[in-house]
Parts: C-alpha cells; sequence; structure tokens
C-alpha cells in the first residue's frame, strides 16, 4: 500500500508548549522546531514519498505577539542557510504554497531564492505553507474560476475542475495528514485536500517528532483498509 502513499501532510504543533515546558521561551521550541524539518523531509525523501506539506504559519498566526511573528518570518533564512546544500544534494525541490506577497519582504527573498535554486531537483516536492489558510485558499479559487467565466469560460464547474484552482492542484490529494502534540483537529488546513486522508494524531510535540515516528504513523496508513467510500473487493 506504499506506492498509493504520494502526498503526506503534517501540521507541525506544539513547538511553544515544549519549550515551555523546557522554561525556554516560544521562540526557543519554533528554533527547534524547525531544525526537525531537515530530519523529517530527508526520511520522507528516502521513503519515496512525492510530495511533503508542512503548515509553516497560517493566516490566524498573524495573531500572535509581534516578537513571534518576526521571529518566525526569520526562521527560512535560518533553516536555509544551514540545510539548504543538504536539500540539494538529496534532489529534494523547494515550494510554497499561501499568500506569499503578505509575507516580510526578506523572508520572501529568502523563499523565493530556495524555490529558483532547487527548482530543477526531481525529487520529493518540500512544500511550506505560509501565510495559508484552507478556506481562504477555497474562497480565491471560487474567484478565480467567477473570473475565468466573466472572461467567456463555461459555467460547467465539476469536481475535479475546482482541484484546478487551488494551491496545490500540481500536488494532488492528501494521503496522510499527521497532526503532533496531541490536538486533533484540522485547523483550517487543506480542507478540500483531506477529503479521503487517512488522518493520524500524535501525542508527541513537533520538535520530538522522529523519522522513527513517521514510520510508525506510515506503518499504521499501510494498515488501514481505504475503501473512497465504495466497498473492499
Amino acid at each position: 500500500m506504499l506506492d498509493t502513499l504520494n502526498h503526506v501532510a503534517i501540521i507541525m504543533d506544539g513547538n511553544g508548549r515544549w519549550a515551555k515546558s523546557q522554561n525556554k521561551k516560544r521562540t526557543f521550541g519554533h528554533y527547534h522546531g524547525a531544525n526537525n524539518v531537515r530530519d523529517i523531509a530527508l526520511h520522507a525523501n528516502e521513503l519515496g514519498i512525492k510530495v511533503l506539506t508542512l503548515y509553516a504559519f497560517s493566516t490566524e498566526n498573524w495573531k500572535r505577539p509581534l516578537e513571534e511573528v518576526e521571529y518566525l518570518m526569520k526562521l527560512p533564512a535560518v533553516f536555509f542557510d544551514r540545510f539548504m546544500d543538504e536539500l540539494m544534494q538529496n534532489q529534494i525541490k523547494v515550494e510554497c504554497i499561501g499568500h506569499f506577497h503578505r509575507l516580510a519582504p526578506q523572508t520572501r527573498k529568502v523563499l523565493q531564492r530556495a524555490i529558483e535554486q532547487s527548482k530543477n531537483n526531481t525529487k520529493m516536492k518540500l512544500v511550506f505553507a505560509m501565510d495559508y489558510g484552507s478556506r481562504d485558499e477555497i474562497v480565491e479559487a471560487m474567484k478565480k474560476y467567477a473570473e475565468d467565466v466573466k472572461n467567456g469560460k463555461e459555467n460547467n464547474l465539476v469536481e475535479a475542475d475546482v482541484a484546478k484552482y487551488l494551491m496545490t492542484s500540481d500536488y494532488g490529494d492528501v494521503d496522510l495528514l499527521i497532526r503532533t502534540s496531541n490536538e486533533k483537529r484540522i485547523s483550517n488546513f487543506l480542507l478540500w485536500q483531506i477529503a479521503y486522508a487517512e488522518l493520524i494524531f500524535v501525542d508527541k510535540p513537533w520538535p520530538l517528532f522522529t523519522s522513527q515516528d513517521l514510520d510508525t504513523c506510515i506503518l499504521e496508513y499501510t494498515q488501514r483498509d481505504r475503501r473512497f467510500g465504495g466497498l473492499k473487493k
């Protein structure tokens, strides 16, 4: 069944709470969470996963304290300065979804450089959801469709067409969604794309989530019976 596991998405939750448990500032947790992206991305690539989408910064995260938001905007530079060479060596392609234009200018510059540098890589797509919210994505998709109809497109929308207007149009539906830190909700992440995804909620906070934990999640995925609304043959 692993050959059906093309797209894995992760809600990387628990950085701040883990840091507080260590009597550290929340930014300490975000730093270690960013470091963990490297380990999980490399392992997912080794497993042959085609797309790994990570919820890095949601549209709602702007509500957090300014100090924390400013730190989160600086993290991409820290991450790519340390790990871009490894991503390149492993042929991992960096991409982003979300409202790219609303990010801090320096954050955009760092992400654009990573995207451009890795654009010809041929293995896993490492997708960072930055200033991303799924309801907002769906609204924007409908606006694009309405504009196409206004410009002469026949108004005959079907389900398959909706996916073409989403930010994830090149990635396909999510097969496995993982959320860390024992939170059991979706938090406005890839709502359309997870319609038939297998959902796994892990107790560990994201900084403590290991490659072995990913293997455990994938093992559970392979043991589930995915029928997509039909009956097992």
